[in-house]
């Protein structure tokens, strides 16, 4: 398969290719072109010159594209999320609902677009200003590149391409090096839907050529980053050489805290979902989870019985709750964490083990406070690390510890105690009597400290990818 410049199929410049493989199998999917720094260039001259008409088109008929778009993934819906499992990993049930989630995101984009309305600033609100009238206007910024990860590629082209699009944006997808196919398909659909040439291209190949291409190129007006906070920290600088506008969606390590009044058979269901979904490669996943004195055997045992239940097996299986990670040198570097751990003073109480890109459901207990992975190591794989604690100062310590402020969570029957421990947690987003593991499409997502800068949502996107003029009226009155 081809990236897309300009609406056509195009190698790469040196004509260099990747292999796309699926993980389960190892056998290859398919290849793309591996991009360079000259294939960016062209792909953004494209987007400049499409960008002049395309600002112009009426919200409306913006809208009517996506819905055809919407439409579309419809009728294609088996052949997106056979794709999308084959070359990530991810239970096709799984692939299933992410393919399903664009017509949820898209029409909401859509329909906010649709309402971002101006403000006024009335005359006499200020003095010296008795005559005059002052208001507000949205305008698109430009060219928006888009980095987007594996773990869910199309949930995040939702997040970033829709509303750029709507704003008046032209849009440069870089999409994950790993598992590029669903999002050329998508980026053929919306061609297919009625897309101008140039509007919307995707560039595939390596992150750190280009994705640095992309980040530094001065043509990019802004720059939405989904992924790790290292690689965040460099697209970051790399948009400061021309001061691109950056939004970063980073890292996480998650806490997961129950207290000794929580249901605690409601915060085993809620582990499965917030850290066994997608086989633990969530950003915001429960990444570590403490576990109150009163109840911590009890707890431990209940979550060694229910992840005795999970399936693990083939991707293409409908009846497979935990895939395989990504590649195989994830799941590597997971077994490498994981013995990590268990050196710093864990207990390996379930699972544990790697079998080529698998990685199985795993329970390590007893991990002190110390340890990397109860401070900012975060193992992206289907692992529970469990940390006693005694009193709610000390969760609160533990859980503020990291550098991380992706999300958090807190299980309490208690409402004071639960409103208490959320308002402490230094993340920026926080669940009650659920695994952090949430993003609706409505709701600004981000975080704080080295989680990240700007937030993404029906909400706030549409706050990140325009900029405001301000028209005034003087002497009207």
């Amino acid at each position: 398969m081809q990236m897309i410049i300009n609406g056509k199929f195009c190698d790469a410049s040196n004509k260099e290719t990747m292999k796309i493989i699926n993980p389960y199998n190892g056998k290859t999917i398919d290849t793309v072109p591996a991009g360079t720094e000259k294939d960016v260039d062209k792909a953004v001259k494209y987007a400049q010159n499409a960008f002049v008409e395309w600002k112009k088109v009426p919200v409306h008929k913006k809208a009517d594209i996506l819905y055809k778009f919407m439409d579309l993934v419809d009728a294609n819906r088996k052949d997106l999320a056979k794709t999308l499992s084959a070359e990530t990993g991810k239970p096709i049930t799984q692939a299933y609902g992410e393919i399903d989630n664009i017509r949820i995101a898209f029409s909401a984009f859509c329909e906010k677009a649709k309402h971002l309305y101006g403000n006024v600033i009335p005359n006499g609100t200020e003095a010296g200003q008795d005559a005059t009238l002052q208001m507000t206007i949205r305008e698109p910024l430009g060219v928006v590149g888009c980095i987007i990860p594996f773990n869910f590629p199309c949930d995040l082209f939702d997040q970033k391409v829709a509303p750029a699009l709507l704003a008046g944006n032209t849009v440069i997808v870089k999409p994950p090096h790993q598992n590029p196919l669903t999002l050329i398909k998508l980026t053929l659909l919306l061609h297919e839907a009625g897309l101008p040439k140039g509007v919307l291209q995707i560039i595939t190949g390596e992150g750190s050529v280009a994705g640095n291409a992309l980040a530094k190129h001065a043509g990019v007006h802004a720059i939405t980053f989904t992924g790790s906070t290292a690689v965040g920290k460099i697209t970051y600088l790399n948009g400061a050489e021309h001061l691109a506008h950056v939004s970063l969606e980073l890292g996480g390590n998650d806490a997961f805290i129950v207290y000794d009044d929580a249901d605690i058979d409601l915060s085993i269901e809620e582990m499965v979902w917030g850290r066994m979904y997608n086989t633990g490669q969530v950003c915001c996943a429960s990444k570590r989870f403490l576990i109150q004195r009163g109840v911590y055997e009890e707890w431990i045992e209940k979550a060694k019985a229910r992840l005795s239940k999970l399936i693990v097996g083939n991707p293409a299986d409908a009846k497979t709750d935990i895939g395989c990670l990504v590649t195989e040198q994830a799941a590597i570097n997971a077994e490498r964490q994981i013995n990590e751990v268990v050196s710093e003073g864990g207990r390996i109480v379930y699972g544990g083990k790697r079998n080529g890109a698998f990685i199985e459901p795993t329970i390590i207990v007893d991990i002190p406070r110390t340890a990397k992975v109860a401070n900012n190591e975060e193992i992206f794989a289907p692992v529970v690390s469990v940390i006693p604690f005694d009193t709610i100062e000390e969760a609160l310590s533990i859980a503020n510890q990291s550098e991380y402020g992706l999300c958090g969570c807190v299980f309490t029957k208690d409402v004071t105690k639960a409103f208490r421990t959320v308002k402490c947690l230094e993340c920026g987003g926080t669940v009650i009597n659920g695994a952090s593991f949430h993003r609706s499409f409505e709701m600004p997502f981000g975080g704080y400290k080295n989680s990240g800068i700007g937030t993404e949502g029906v909400m706030s996107t549409f706050d990140e990818i325009t900029k405001t003029k301000t028209i005034t009226l003087k002497n009207i009155f």
